[in-house]
């Protein structure tokens, strides 16, 4: 995908017929098309075979450790915030086969695992998830070692994104300017619109974008249709379920280390790793090989990993982190410090999934506030 600075004049209108020759043009094209829908009560993510898949006429309610569904009152697509599932079990999934050495003689040799058979549409990836995968573009792409299985994900991975106008209860992507309106990255971006008349106002972020949406039922868009979009995302920012100061955070971790706020997020964190399974951006794996006695076979398997198993940190000797205070620090310290150090910007996009699928409901804005509240007073205790 080629992101390009989008032109005047290339915003379009599509109604619900669109919305629905959006997803066959897609499946036409040869995408395989993941989308949200509902199941087991969530808005989770999924393949999708048509536009009657996606979850209209559904909100979601979200706070620390809460997530219910709720009906709406009108015929919304997308009046809901992040679900419990990130893009990133598309691109990076949490298991996946790297090679395969067979046993028999016909088989023997080392036999690397296929690319996917299709390319990925992601449709209604919201801006927080937007500046996610740019994270781990860099990460996964960039870097000195390029991810092979990502790469083969993401090549050719078509990005249709939905601006966000229902903030969820646990959101703060405006505090860290990866929302609530995408800038970039994408094909296609979708803005909801109920004002006037239901109607989805879509702009070019790519010449397959543009090529595309030029295919579809539409109309060109009015000054009157764009600026109600722009309404859209202006309401939402001012209705984050949550706030973040997000001002030299890296340098705050670093000078309260020893700060006694982790001595409390200690006695309630159940180290379960849930925060970095929904995390959009998180990517530690582990490697396990495995072996068929009967055959002779042997698999390499890569799987999600977290900084919250004791495993994690293992070296000869023991673990390096055994406490649950010292994994906790690990992690936020990482997230929203030394992950610049490493790749030039914060590992968080303000998404909210680690509050509301912490079972304990630990609030990481909540968390990094008291450390700011209280910033030196460990420093000035010893001094004194």
């Amino acid at each position: 995908m080629v992101v390009e600075t989008r032109e005047a004049g290339e915003a379009r209108v599509l109604g619900a017929e669109g919305l629905a020759a959006l997803v066959d043009a897609l499946l036409r094209e040869g995408y395989r098309v993941v989308g949200p829908t509902v199941r087991e009560g969530a808005v989770v993510l999924d393949e999708l075979s048509s536009a009657d898949e996606l979850p209209r006429g559904w909100t979601a309610e979200q706070g620390p450790a809460a997530y219910r569904l709720e009906r709406r009152d009108d015929d919304q697509v997308f009046g809901w915030a992040v679900g419990p599932h990130s893009w990133k079990q598309e691109l990076f999934p949490s298991r996946v086969r790297l090679f395969r050495a067979g046993g028999r003689e016909a088989e023997r040799g080392i036999a690397a695992e296929p690319a996917p058979d299709k390319p990925l549409a992601l449709l209604g990836v919201r801006p927080c998830d937007l500046a996610a995968i740019a994270v781990q573009d860099r990460i996964l792409l960039e870097g000195a070692h390029v991810e092979r299985d990502y790469a083969g994900r993401r090549a050719g991975a078509f990005l249709v994104a939905v601006n966000c106008g229902v903030p969820g209860g646990t959101c703060f992507c405006a505090s860290l300017g990866t929302g609530p309106r995408a800038e970039g990255g994408y094909d296609l971006a979708l803005t909801e619109v109920l004002d006037g008349g239901h109607r989805f106002v879509v702009e070019v972020g790519s010449s397959a974008g543009r090529a595309l949406l030029e295919s579809l039922p539409g109309r060109p868009a009015s000054e009157d249709d764009l600026a109600a979009a722009r309404r859209v995302t202006e309401h939402a920012a001012g209705r984050m379920g949550r706030r973040l100061d997000a001002s030299g955070l890296r340098e705050l971790l670093a000078r309260n280390l020893e700060h006694p706020r982790y001595d409390d997020v200690a006695e309630r964190c159940l180290t379960c790793g849930n925060c970095t399974l929904v995390c959009p951006t998180c990517f530690c794996t582990s490697v396990e090989d495995v072996n068929d006695l009967a055959d002779g076979s042997a698999e390499r398997w890569r799987s999600w990993d977290t900084c919250f198993s004791i495993d994690h940190s293992y070296i000869h000797g023991g673990s390096v982190r055994r406490s649950p205070r010292s994994r906790y620090r690990q992690w936020l310290t990482h997230k929203f410090g030394t992950w610049i150090d490493q790749f030039g910007t914060s590992g968080c996009v303000g998404c909210g999934r680690c509050i509301t699928w912490c079972p304990v409901g630990i609030d990481v804005t909540e968390e990094l506030a008291a450390i700011r509240a209280t910033d030196g007073e460990v420093e000035r205790a010893r001094a004194g």
